[in-house]
């Protein structure tokens, strides 16, 4: 009897999946970077682990996240926005995050804003270009770094980009900017629950 071979991690998610996150997230995205008091009134719910404030706000600027049956989370640190899904998916999970251990409840609105700019053009792509999704997917799926990495800095237009890296059917960009001492993480990957 030959034994069942286990798929590799990143074989899971798939351009319309990618696209369906991104039309949800992208208003959201929009919101921080054009409106101070929109992301201070996040940061400020976020940091109080109000997890009710947060969705109501993303909801309140998301047509899209009002459609959805969203899970939210927060570690004081960050945030996380969980998209239900087929199997073997299950979850996907968009999000901002300070890397855990590295500092406890902490979060610069100004350096999600900055964020939040700097992954607008990758977003609207995602959201609107099929074949780039598809093509993204393909790249996450293969592990193809090389392919995630040049894709992604096509759009994400600034020097903050550290490090692009395929993690969990996803990708993880790592952002360092000079004003803050902590490095911070844009993620969307498959969370296992």
């Amino acid at each position: 009897m030959a034994a069942k071979r286990k798929r590799p991690a990143n074989a899971y998610v798939t351009g319309a999946l990618l696209q369906r996150v991104a039309g949800v997230m992208l208003p959201f995205y929009q919101a921080v970077a054009s409106s101070e008091t929109f992301a201070r009134k996040w940061s400020r719910a976020l940091l109080s682990l109000d997890l009710d404030r947060m969705l109501k706000l993303l909801r309140a600027v998301s047509r899209g996240a009002r459609k959805e049956r969203l899970g939210i989370g927060t570690n004081a640190i960050g945030y996380f926005v969980s998209f239900p899904a087929a199997k073997p998916i299950w979850q996907y999970t968009d999000g901002v995050t300070i890397p855990p251990g590295t500092v406890q409840y902490t979060f610069e609105t100004r350096i999600h804003r900055a964020i939040a700019r700097a992954v607008l053009p990758l977003y609207r792509e995602l959201a609107r270009n099929r074949c780039f999704a598809a093509a993204l997917a393909g790249a996450i799926r293969s592990g193809d770094r090389r392919a995630a990495n040049a894709m992604t800095r096509g759009l994400v237009g600034t020097a903050a980009l550290a490090r692009v890296e395929i993690e969990s059917s996803g990708l993880a960009l790592t952002f360092r900017y000079k004003s803050t001492q902590y490095p911070y993480r844009h993620l969307f990957f498959r969370d296992v629950p």
